[in-house]
């Protein structure tokens, strides 16, 4: 176990971010997960990092806060929080998130001082966002257990038996199987993930048009001069970063007013601090025009109206039913899992998948048919027969997923 953890916290700091020598590293950290905050912190010094910033937080606490803080502070963020992330991000520092929490710290609280918080956060935090959409600093989100989330995924074990079974599960989906090897089999998924950009890129499709047995028909169009992404990114210094581990996507951003029909989510969504299940959108010109869901739907119609652009879609996402993660059949709660076992798609800010996108400015983003909002939020919409046909500017149509997986 001591050498996975090691071979682990190498992989993010080696790979996922990819630290340079004399660059700040900045670690957002649950409490409960500092042994592990430690080896990385370790890990990127000897990388030859400059500095190691922790950014601490705590569920009981933030659960805490959300109940019985006075109501006027969810208007506001505070000046030092503010300069802590744009500061750091102004400057290019790496940005490692370790993502664990209980699916539902939040459940009970009202819904809408955590949308308040939301709304205050994206306008403060502005330049934070902005950089980190367009590879302005390398990024780096990756999981380690913690008891209560690891109950919720294996609820008919022990608590220790749990958190064995979660670390099994969270290895095998970063490919550490403990004999040092990880790295190398790192760099072969990433070119696997290339060659299918390539070939998605050469066909530039017009639109994509979704399918399913769970009501699912949906019609993407997809903006001039749009391009596919994957697996790793580079930064606008031109440094390498994967910002996901795991990482199975392919994806890219889809026109604004293009999307049209009915979507259906095939997992459920674990958005803040709550449990969102049996949920599916009716969509119109771009925009979500009725949400609907067996569970959640009050946290559902609060995330997809913290701001005007939240009621529409940012990214299409497409990823093979067979991947490694969605082979475990493991629900995980937890979207950095779920959203690489299935196709997804995210509604908010869209990542500017455009020739050129990464230098333009919110304006020529938005004038090229992408959307802009302060929240980004995927959730799964991939099923074992889910088809997927591209259309071509020409009008021929392309078989993209039968079945659920890869067609091209």
């Amino acid at each position: 176990m001591n050498e996975k953890l090691h071979e682990y916290a190498a992989l993010l700091i080696r790979i996922g971010l990819n630290i340079q020598k004399g660059q700040r590293l900045v670690i957002s950290s649950p409490v409960e997960c500092a042994y592990f905050a430690r080896l990385c912190a370790e890990e990127a010094y000897a990388a030859g990092c400059r500095e190691v910033v922790m950014n601490w937080h705590d569920d009981a606490m933030a659960r805490l806060k959300y109940l019985h803080a006075d109501d006027e502070i969810f208007d506001t963020v505070p000046l030092w929080r503010r300069h802590f992330f744009n500061d750091h991000a102004l400057e290019g520092a790496a940005y490692l998130a370790i993502s664990a929490s209980d699916p539902e710290n939040f459940r009970g609280v009202e819904h809408s001082r955590i949308v308040r918080a939301q709304q205050a956060s994206g306008k403060a935090l502005k330049d934070f966002d902005r950089l980190q959409m367009c590879g302005g600093f390398p990024w780096c989100i990756a999981s380690v257990p913690i008891p209560s989330w690891a109950k919720t995924v294996f609820p008919d074990v022990s608590e220790e038996e749990a958190m064995e079974k979660l670390w099994d599960a969270i290895f095998a989906s970063v490919r550490i199987s403990g004999d040092g090897t990880c790295v190398e089999k790192w760099h072969q998924h990433l070119a696997t993930l290339h060659s299918r950009v390539e070939k998605l890129n050469a066909l530039n499709f017009r639109s994509l048009h979704y399918t399913n047995s769970l009501g699912t028909d949906l019609t993407v169009e997809l903006p001039e001069g749009h391009v596919w992404e994957a697996g790793n990114d580079v930064t606008l210094s031109g440094q390498e970063y994967v910002a996901n581990m795991p990482t199975e996507e392919l994806y890219t951003s889809p026109l604004k007013t293009g999307v049209n029909g009915v979507v259906y989510a095939s997992m459920p969504l674990v958005h803040d601090g709550s449990i969102i299940d049996g949920f599916h959108f009716v969509v119109r010109d771009g925009k979500i025009v009725e949400a609907h869901a067996q569970k959640g739907e009050e946290t559902l119609r609060g995330a997809i109206s913290v701001d005007e652009g939240a009621s529409y879609f940012g990214e299409v996402a497409l990823v093979p039913y067979d991947s490694p993660i969605s082979n475990q059949k493991i629900l995980f709660y937890n979207t950095l899992f779920d959203e690489n076992a299935a196709c997804h798609i995210a509604f908010g800010e869209a990542y500017p998948c455009l020739q050129g996108g990464q230098k333009m400015t919110k304006e020529e983003l938005k004038a090229h048919g992408l959307n802009d909002s302060i929240t980004h939020v995927d959730f799964m919409i991939g099923t074992p027969d889910l088809s997927i046909v591209g259309t071509t500017h020409d009008g021929r149509e392309v078989p993209v997923f039968v079945n659920g997986n890869f067609a091209i």
